[in-house]
């Protein structure tokens, strides 16, 4: 199978479903990740030009690790538009790039305004992509979109879940390929960002009987709905 999934800031992905992705890279599907935002203002001493050069370097390293393809949208912080149309077509016209099986991108009732624009251009995307017409003859399927988890899983109820207790230290070693905001935090913060991540994913395993754990609920739009089980 084809998996793309899309965040919204270069270390989303590795947040919320690395592992997933991980365990799809083993079973032989083509993974590719994609960042619609370059992360350029997630720090407060180091500059946006110089970060978004480091925060898209740190995206392909970790993408690397699992095999996963990275490439990004490259719009600054703060400035993803659920209402944009040219955003939304170049989600469109990656969608048709990669002809994916399934999506997984954020639940739009994320917690910031980037990740919830996200959420609304690759569900607007999805279908745009699959008019022939509009695309310049490119079409791909009406794909099945799975939202990931929120952070700390606030304001989330999973409907499936994907065991990734063997993959949980290949999730971490990814997470902590995005130094610029692991060591930011934990030295201005005082937050160990990559223990909390392995917290929520122990959570989550908790609620499905798994060591570790990564939750997701499916958009229910026709005709996205499938009985197959597309998740690993």
């Amino acid at each position: 199978m084809n998996v793309l999934a899309i965040g919204c800031h270069p270390d989303d992905i590795e947040i919320a479903c690395s592992g997933t992705l991980a365990k799809c890279v083993k079973r032989g599907d083509k993974v590719v990740v994609c960042h619609v935002a370059n992360g350029n203002m997630g720090h407060e001493i180091i500059q946006p030009d110089e970060l978004r050069e480091m925060r898209i370097g740190e995206a392909k390293k970790a993408g690397s690790l699992a095999g996963i393809e990275v490439r990004t949208i490259d719009v600054g912080d703060l400035l993803v538009d659920g209402a944009s149309m040219e955003q939304r077509d170049k989600i469109a016209q990656l969608i048709i790039d990669v002809q994916p099986d399934f999506i997984i991108t954020h639940y739009p009732h994320d917690y910031m305004p980037d990740h919830t624009a996200v959420a609304k251009l690759v569900f607007d995307a999805s279908f745009v992509a699959s008019v022939p017409h509009y695309n310049n003859g490119g079409k791909a399927a009406v794909t099945p979109i799975y939202y990931m988890d929120t952070l700390a899983g606030v304001n989330f109820l999973p409907t499936e879940y994907v065991d990734i207790s063997d993959e949980i230290d290949l999730k971490i070693e990814m997470l902590e390929c995005h130094e610029s905001q692991l060591k930011w935090m934990r030295d201005h913060d005082k937050i160990d960002f990559a223990e909390f991540v392995r917290t929520c994913s122990r959570f989550r395993g908790l609620q499905c009987g798994a060591q570790y754990a990564e939750g997701f609920t499916q958009e229910y739009a026709w005709p996205k709905i499938t009985t197959r089980r597309l998740l690993p």
